[in-house]
Formats: C-alpha cells, sequence, structure tokens
C-alpha cells in the first residue's frame, strides 16, 4: 500500500529513537467508515480531511484507525480477504471524479442512505459500481506503472485471485471450478483501485503530517482461510489435503462470552515461516508501516501461544493452548526493518510469558478503563492509579461498548446480576467521586490525567454516545462495524473543550 520508496524513518514524528517509545500524547479512535458523507459509508474524501482539523484543533496527535483491508465476512475489517490490499470501500467518489474518472452526473443520482448507520446491503453493490464505472475512464500513468512494480509481490496474486473469486462466483478457493479462467479486465480492474486507495490514503497521511497527527494502524493476528494470503501460501497454514482448515483461532471463555471466541481463521504453521526466515512477516509489516506511523498488534498474546481449535468445533471452549513464534519472528521483522512503534494489544488471558515477550521489546501494552470495576482479581491493575509509562490508556476499544452505554446497561444483557452491576456503579462513583451524569468525561479525564504515556478515546465517547453507537459486539457475527458519526458533530466547542483538557494533562 505505498506509491513511493519504502522508507521506514519515523525521527519527525518525535519518537525516542532508542526503542521507538511513543512521546506522551492522546488522541482518538475512529475507523474511517464511521466519517460523515453522502455515499453511505465514511471515505479519504473531504470528511476525513475535516475530521484531521478537528483532531488537531482538539490538540490531538493520533488518528487509531481499525484495519484498512477489505472487509470479509460480517462485513469485519477484522476479517479480510488479504494482509495487504486496501478496502475499495473508502475511495472517495468526489476525489475520482476531481482526476476525471467520475462525472458530475455519476454523482448526482446518489441513493438516500442512512446517516448514522452504514448498511452495508445497500452500500456495496452501489460503490463497487461507482467504481467500475472510473475504471472505464482511468488511463495508465507513470505513477500506476511505480506503484504497480513496486507492490507487484503481493498485488499480482491479490489481483488474480479476486479475478477468480468473481469468475467463480464468489464461493471459496477450495471449491472453484478450475475450468473458469480470471478475466485479464478484472485483474487490471482490481490493481486500478489498489492504486486509487493508496494513491488516496498516501495524500490523506501527508495532510495528516502536515498537521502534526500520526496514524495509528492494526495488525489482525490471523488471515482469512479464504483470502489471497492462504490461497497464494497454502503450505503455510495447518490445512487438509483439500484445503480446508484441521484448526482454527479464537479464545477461550473471557470477559465477552462464556463459550469463547470461535474466529475460524487457519492456524499457522510456524515451523515454515521460521525455515523461510519470517519473510512473509516481515513484507507484512513493511506494507503495514509504508500506510501507517504506529502499528497495534491485535491478539499479541497468540505470538507466545494461541489457543487451537479442531475446525469441528461449534464453540471455542474445547481447545488447547500452542506455542507461538516468540521473539523469533521480532527478532526477524527489526533485523530487516529496525526497531519500529509497535502498541500490544495485551488484553485477555496474559501470563508473565506474554509480558516478557512484550518487555523484551518495549513494546506499549493496553489498559481498558470499563474493565476496573469488576469484582475480578485482575480488575484493579486497569485503574489509573495503578497504570505505567510505557502504555496506552483506552476509556474502552472497538470491542466495548461505549462509556455511557456500559454505564446505563451494566448487567441488562445477563452477563452480571443486579449484585454485580450495582457493585460495578458504586465502585466507579466512589472512585471518580461522580454520580454519573457524565461518566463518559469522567473516563477521559481519568485516562488522559493518568502517567500513561498515551491515551485513546474513541469518538462515541468523546460525543457521550449510548450502546446504539457501539462498533463491535464480540462472538456476533452479524450487525456489526455499521456505526457513523452525523454530520456537524464534531463541534468547536468539543475540540475547544478537548484541547483545554489535553493541554492541562500536557499531552
Amino acid at each position: 500500500m505505498s506509491l513511493g520508496p519504502r522508507s521506514l524513518k519515523h525521527g519527525n514524528l518525535g519518537y525516542e529513537a532508542d526503542h521507538m517509545r511513543l512521546p506522551r500524547a492522546s488522541g482518538v479512535l475512529l475507523h474511517p467508515t464511521s466519517l460523515p458523507g453522502r455515499f453511505g459509508i465514511g471515505d479519504f474524501g473531504a470528511e476525513a480531511y475535516r475530521f484531521v482539523d478537528f483532531l488537531c484543533d482538539a490538540g490531538q496527535r493520533i488518528w487509531q484507525v481499525l484495519p484498512l483491508g477489505l472487509i470479509g465476512e460480517g462485513d469485519s475489517p477484522y476479517k479480510s480477504i488479504s494482509a495487504f490490499g486496501g478496502s475499495p470501500l473508502l475511495i472517495s467518489p468526489e476525489r475520482l471524479a476531481e482526476r476525471g474518472y467520475l462525472t458530475r452526473s455519476d454523482l448526482a443520482d446518489v441513493p438516500k442512505f442512512s446517516e448514522v448507520e452504514v448498511d452495508f446491503e445497500k452500500v456495496v453493490p452501489y460503490k463497487l459500481a461507482l467504481l467500475r464505472r472510473a475504471f472505464a475512464r482511468f488511463k495508465q500513468t507513470e505513477d500506476y506503472r511505480e506503484f504497480e512494480e513496486h507492490n507487484r509481490l503481493w498485488l499480482d496474486p491479490f489481483a488474480h485471485f479476486l479475478a477468480l473469486k468473481i469468475a467463480n462466483d464468489g464461493v471459496t478457493w477450495t471449491r472453484w471450478d478450475p475450468a473458469k479462467q480470471a478475466s485479464e479486465v478484472e485483474i487490471n480492474l482490481q490493481k486500478f483501485l489498489q492504486f486509487e486507495f493508496s494513491r488516496q490514503w498516501g495524500e490523506l497521511r501527508q495532510y495528516c503530517h502536515g498537521r502534526g497527527i500520526r496514524i495509528m494502524g492494526d495488525i489482525p493476528f490471523y488471515v482469512e482461510h479464504d483470502s489471497a494470503d492462504v490461497w497464494t501460501n497454502p503450505e503455510m497454514f495447518d490445512l487438509d489435503e483439500r484445503g480446508n482448515p484441521r484448526a482454527v483461532g479464537g479464545v477461550p471463555p473471557d470477559y465477552f462470552s462464556a463459550t469463547g471466541q470461535l474466529w475460524g481463521n487457519p492456524t499457522y504453521r510456524w515451523d515454515r515461516f521460521d525455515q523461510s526466515g519470517y519473510r512473509w512477516w516481515v513484507e507484512r509489516f513493511r506494507a503495514t508501516f509504508a500506510a501507517v506511523d504506529i502499528v497495534r498488534l491485535d491478539h499479541f498474546r497468540g505470538f507466545e501461544a494461541y489457543w487451537e481449535v479442531p475446525a469441528s468445533e461449534r464453540n471455542a471452549v474445547n481447545g488447547r493452548w500452542v506455542p507461538g513464534p516468540g521473539a523469533k519472528l521480532f527478532e526477524a521483522v527489526q533485523k530487516e526493518l529496525g526497531p519500529l512503534p509497535i502498541v500490544a494489544e495485551n488484553l485477555g488471558v496474559i501470563t508473565p510469558e506474554v509480558e516478557d515477550l512484550r518487555n523484551r521489546f518495549s513494546f506499549p501494552g493496553m489498559k481498558v478503563l470499563q474493565f476496573a470495576f469488576a469484582s475480578d482479581h485482575g480488575a484493579r491493575t486497569f485503574l489509573p492509579h495503578n497504570y505505567c509509562r510505557n502504555l496506552i490508556a483506552y476509556t474502552g476499544t472497538h470491542d466495548n461498548d461505549t462509556t455511557v452505554g456500559w454505564w446505563t446497561s451494566l448487567g441488562q444483557d445477563g452477563t452480571w446480576s443486579q449484585k454485580d452491576r450495582q457493585c460495578e456503579q458504586e465502585s466507579a462513583q466512589a472512585y471518580f467521586g461522580t454520580n454519573g451524569t457524565e461518566i463518559n468525561w469522567d473516563f477521559i479525564r481519568a485516562v488522559m490525567a493518568s502517567v500513561a504515556d498515551t491515551a485513546m478515546i474513541p469518538m462515541q465517547d468523546l460525543l457521550g454516545l449510548g450502546s446504539e453507537a457501539r462498533m463491535n459486539r464480540p462472538g456476533t457475527p452479524t450487525g456489526n462495524w455499521r456505526w457513523r458519526c452525523r454530520t456537524g458533530a464534531l463541534t468547536p466547542e468539543l475540540a475547544r473543550r478537548l484541547r483545554a483538557l489535553t493541554e492541562w494533562c500536557e499531552r
């Protein structure tokens, strides 16, 4: 996802050179799909630039996004069909029109889409048809040819995979008809979409840098079985003779689910990655750092040990912990790319071995304030007075309810008793000295004032929204990733309030 040279220099963004420790700062978590706009889904158009201006006005220095790849099952950005490609849904039609690929009439008859959620069932066919129209007017340029050559390692198999998938009516690659061939037009379309994604995102990222904003991206631990990555490199995954997973990834029962989470991704053949010098992982990191400035490693504990479940199981209860690659992978990445600003998502079932791996490379960990008031033994480690500096503190993440939603619905989903709910609320009230009328700002103030180097606030918490604005419910396969920010919600008053708090907290 890069147009230019593969530079991984970060010195102009304020990192401490010895181990890439992040400077004291704060930022906002908002996936681009949640931006306003008239095309049914947020994109890299004018509203994205307005959001960056808001961040700057509010004194923020980090924009955190979720994975930017092509969405997969359940519309999830964590279920992409490629670890390298970007989502065409994020391409701005208006910016395509500026380049002459779309006309005024192409953009005149836009359907009436929801302003508060992404209706993927309507948005996807509409926007893909628009993008095909833009491709019909595209002529190859020197920039395009440079992009194609620079990214050939992943771009060629990616485009071929998608073209074959379309020729086979979208079925999983293990069921493709060998007689059906990839269309050359379809291959070139997919390359064009990746070029436009990279160009538009690169311009937006450059605008962020000009305003002093860094972007934190995300690398999911697994890749999808029905993906260009597994289709291209089947020997690197635990598959049977038909190409189907023998074991899949997930997590055991936890805070989010009594039966665990069964993600369904094929597990890795780490022995073969080790034999290759972790080449695929090195290139994955290289491509990601060509697109973002900081990387959050989702499910970091999987690099130390991962929860493996037989593919025949219907939930994640009957699994086992299997050793991951450990330090070898990160040593291979650093040997080629140097020390990098990486954040470890170290939530869930975390052992001393996981923390030893994180500390060995000085990766910041994460703390989520919503977890601090439960009755279990480890909850108090999430209280701000127990934070350390090399840490990213969150009010909540994309997997949590909003803070207002958490406050108003504790126990109502059946996972807590009424007694547990009352205990959590009383603990939070006592800790903050609050009656909860602005519980979101109590949380925001606590993480901002903590010693943690970085404080991250989901946009929903800044806006004080309830559960209707929740981004994801782990273990729920449909209805997620849909929330959108209303036009005009990012007011000058909100920016001033956040800036004042940020300056008081010296971020």
